[in-house]
């Protein structure tokens, strides 16, 4: 039973007993908490209901955290009340959750009405601190939920993962120890193919945006070299990973006039192949002139596009990668590129990330790297973060 301390100016809510109030309320010379609840229009909790206490004044925002507050607004710990009250309060603390990448402000404040939360790094000391009271921890891209951390986490029950890939948590590990993991799959799925196409555009039509006049020559002079080599509905282009955005990025190239390739582990059945045509991993690196990159970061894909499949590359073939840079042998394509000044390679994901000044592809001028970007966009980074409805349904049942 949850039992805070009232102002003494309480009012009973109908069908509510007197007694509850009297039975919390402190003597003046005691610290009194005051509201900062999230009821409206200033409510704390007595015995699990409702209590009008009238308006108080901020600086009580830090009340999720810390549940008892002086009279001056002093944020105080339970044990801290307790010595200077001469009591201590019976409390159940809402379920902690730690978030440690950014969520987006909507789905972060939707949580805070319903748990405490907490934005940190799992590298940072305050991490440790609250470790031992954890319920759940909602990740992104840069948080290894791996044995080690759960082993830190005694009271998890939730991970979620505000994203698509599980590769960055250890499913297994979770598993054994009873913690559900969700994620987003098709939260980025737009954005991710949007940004695709964007790629295939820089790849393939180049163009010049001009900030002055110039004379009728240099005009003439500039549409005489600003020009794209090929049209799209006369390219081949390959689809490695044939998921959510390999089908979804095949829809919008076939629309506008590419011939579809794709190779996948899995055997997709022909009403789903959204008309793109099934052939091996060598054929597709032998016969596409562009290679887009859509298999998952699971271990055994490290280094899949090897020395072995790159050499099988035309002289002047385009390779995109917005899956997962380790899928990819970054020494063998700089090879490539190298060898191959007509070739291009736009990659916006990498291993590690961000790159170092060891990155082989550095310095290429027909490497271009980005900083994993596929995903952004406002909806996108939303959406994904809307797991935390997952991960409450988990903590509150």
């Amino acid at each position: 039973m949850l039992l805070i301390p009232l102002s003494l100016n309480v009012a009973t809510l109908p069908g509510q007993s007197p007694a509850c109030s009297s039975t919390v309320r402190p003597p003046r010379s005691r610290p009194v908490v005051k509201n900062t609840s999230r009821f409206s229009p200033s409510h704390v909790l007595c015995g699990g209901r409702a209590v009008c206490t009238g308006a108080f004044s901020e600086p009580e925002a830090r009340f999720a955290l810390y549940p008892f507050a002086n009279h001056s607004g002093r944020v105080l710990d339970q044990p801290t009340y307790a010595r200077l009250s001469g009591s201590v309060f019976p409390m159940r603390l809402r379920p902690l959750v730690i978030i440690t990448e950014h969520l987006s402000d909507e789905a972060t404040s939707w949580l805070e009405e319903r748990a405490e939360v907490v934005h940190c790094s799992v590298s940072d000391a305050a991490f440790d601190a609250l470790a031992p009271r954890v319920a759940a921890l909602i990740v992104r891209t840069y948080t290894n939920v791996d044995g080690a951390l759960l082993a830190r986490l005694p009271q998890l029950r939730a991970v979620g993962r505000a994203g698509v890939g599980l590769d960055n948590v250890d499913e297994r590990e979770c598993a054994a120890r009873g913690v559900r993991v969700f994620n987003t799959p098709d939260a980025n799925t737009q954005a991710v193919v949007e940004y695709v196409l964007a790629l295939l555009c820089d790849a393939l039509r180049p163009r010049l945006f001009l900030d002055a006049p110039v004379g009728k020559e240099e005009w003439n002079e500039i549409r005489q070299e600003v020009v794209g080599l090929w049209q799209m509905n006369e390219l081949v282009l390959g689809i490695l990973g044939f998921g959510r955005v390999g089908k979804r990025v095949t829809e919008v190239a076939r629309a506008i006039g590419f011939q579809v390739i794709y190779n996948d582990l899995l055997e997709i059945p022909e009403c789903e192949r959204r008309g793109a045509q099934y052939v091996p991993v060598e054929a597709l690196f032998t016969d596409a002139d562009i290679v887009s990159i859509h298999i998952d970061g699971r271990c055994e894909n490290r280094k899949f596009v090897s020395a072995s499949l790159i050499d099988l590359l035309r002289s002047d073939a385009v390779i995109i990668n917005t899956a997962r840079g380790m899928v990819v042998d970054d020494v063998a394509l700089a090879s490539y590129l190298a060898r191959n000044p007509a070739a291009m390679a736009l990659l916006d994901v990498h291993d590690p990330e961000p790159f170092t000044a060891a990155n082989p592809l550095l310095g290429l001028p027909n490497a271009h790297l980005a900083p994993h970007l596929a995903s952004r966009t406002m909806s996108a980074m939303n959406a994904m973060s809307w797991v935390v409805k997952d991960v409450w349904a988990t903590i509150e049942g």
